[in-house]
This record gives structure tokens, sequence and C-alpha cells, in this order.
């Protein structure tokens, strides 16, 4: 066979084998897979996967303009939920208003006077800031390092931390989160002036103030509260002040009257599931995976039942 031939087959045969080589890789290359979002995760989820809000604990903040939804966590802080029923049931913040609204910070409601009698509720009740812990209680516990607490996750879809050392457990301050005013002394808050977190988590004061739920619907009502122009967002003037119309425990208002909420459970493979897809978002328009999450940025959704 002429040389020039030889070359000329060869190279035609060497350059189709890359062809086909080159062919064969992009065929077996495997596309990186398709992460699936929140939205993606809450639309397959299953009936199992959410848990209806218990009446017994949960609160109706009603005022002109909606109702606040508020969860409470008895087994975060057994004394101070107590006292709150007991406040409610006499109707003691019927009437009141919200007293503060600090920006970024948080919105509190209660008697500006501080002269409203109490009937049954107790006047001082014990700081609950950490309770025990049982080793086997459930916990859906995340890998993510947290600075303010060895361990955090989550309990009953509420965010929580806790400190194996101790065997202690707590509410964190992640927004929405419900705490108990109080002064200097640890026994000096009884729940009858509360706030909720309404901006940046502070979680500097975990274990140092009683968090006992957290609103589960209704937030926008309160973080979007008129800013108080007083030390530490206090409202100056009764005028500048939002009433309260009433305060009551869902167990205590007709079926037909109450706002039927469902909460993601926190003890699934869904949620975990859902974490993941936050830690790591997908899509077109995310260049860069943080593989990590705060424990204040794992959102628990909640919707709204018929």
């Amino acid at each position: 066979m002429n040389k020039k031939i030889t070359l000329l087959v060869c190279a035609t045969i060497t350059s189709s084998f890359y062809a086909l080589s080159g062919a064969a890789v992009a065929q077996n290359k495997s596309k990186p897979a398709v992460k699936p979002t929140m939205q993606d995760i809450l639309k397959n989820s299953q009936a199992s996967d959410w848990r209806v809000l218990n009446p017994d604990n949960t609160l109706y903040l009603d005022m002109e303009k909606g109702r606040v939804v508020i969860e409470l966590a008895p087994e975060f802080a057994p004394k101070n939920v107590a006292n709150i029923k007991a406040l409610v049931k006499e109707g003691y913040f019927d009437g009141l208003a919200m007293i503060r609204s600090h920006d970024n910070y948080v919105a509190q409601w209660g008697d500006p006077s501080e002269k409203r009698e109490f009937k049954n509720a107790a006047k001082k009740v014990e700081g609950e800031f950490t309770v025990k812990y049982k080793k086997d209680a459930q916990f859906t516990r995340l890998p993510d390092v947290d600075g303010y607490a060895p361990q955090v996750g989550h309990v009953n879809s509420f965010a929580a931390a806790r400190d194996p050392k101790t065997q202690t457990t707590w509410l964190t301050h992640c927004y929405g989160a419900i705490g108990v005013a109080r002064g200097n002394e640890t026994d000096s808050g009884n729940g009858s002036s509360l706030y909720a977190v309404t901006g940046h988590a502070p979680r500097n004061l975990d274990r140092n103030i009683t968090v006992v739920g957290r609103v589960m619907y209704g937030i926008e009502l309160l973080s979007s509260l008129p800013r108080g122009t007083g030390a530490l967002g206090f409202y100056e003037k009764a005028e500048e002040r939002t009433p309260i119309k009433s305060v009551r425990l869902a167990a205590d208002v007709p079926d037909a009257e109450r706002t039927k909420l469902e909460v993601f459970r926190t003890d699934t493979a869904n949620f975990k599931a859902l974490v993941e897809a936050q830690r790591n978002r997908g899509g077109d328009w995310y260049k860069f995976a943080a593989n990590h999450i705060e424990l204040c940025n794992v959102p628990i959704p909640v919707r709204v039942v018929k």
C-alpha cells in the first residue's frame, strides 16, 4: 500500500476512534442529579408529614387587623406555660395592647401601666431557661456547627438546642419565638408580658430568658407594627399602641371560629430532605452550594387546612 494512503487511513481510523471514544464518554458521563427543592418536597409530602396544632397548647391573639396563632411548648417551660394559660383563662390580656416594637428585634405586649390585677395566676414564676431531658427524648439533630450550643436541632417542630454534658435542652430565639419578659431577677417573669422575635435571631438571649413557644401564623402582623419611638422600641404615647381584642386558648374557642393549621413534622425523612434542600440549594440560579445551614434558617412550614 502506498505510504501516503496508509498514513491517511491510519489518521482517519485514529480520528474516528477518538470521535467515537468522546461520544462514548459523553454518553456514559451521567448528568448531575437534579436537586429537589423545598417546594418539590412539600408538594410530594404525605399526610403523615404534618401534624395539627394541639388546641390545648395554642393561643389566638386577636387584633383589629387579624389573628396571631401561637403554639406553646410546655415540655420546655411547664411552669411558665401553665401560668400563661391561667392568665389567658382569666382574660388578663383582653383589652391590653402591643407596648413595644423594637426594630430588627422584638414586638412585646402586656399591660403598659402594670396595674392590672391577677386573679388566679401567679405573680412570680421560676425562670425555665433550660430543662432536663431524657437520653431517649426525640431530637432531630442538625450536623451543622452552631456557635451558641453544643447541639442544635428540632423537637416537635420547634427549634431547640442541647447540652449533652448537663443533659439540658432549651428553645432558641429564632424568628417568631415567644419569650417571657423579665427584669434582672430570674423569677421576675410570669407571662403577663410576652414578646415575639421579629428580627434577626438574637441567639445571645438563649438560656437567659424563658422561651415558651413560637408564632405559627400571623407573624407579619407583629413584624410590621410601627416602631416604638421610646428607648428599646417602647411606645411613649397610648395612641401609638395597637390594641389587643383578646387572647384565647384554641380549646376554648368554638370549632367554627378556630384557625385550622398543620405544621410540618421535624421527625420524618421528608423533613431531613427539606433541610438538605435548603442546605445545598439547586436550580439554575444558585452557583455555589454552601453545604451549611444555620438553625434559624431551617424553615418549618405551616399550612392552613379546611
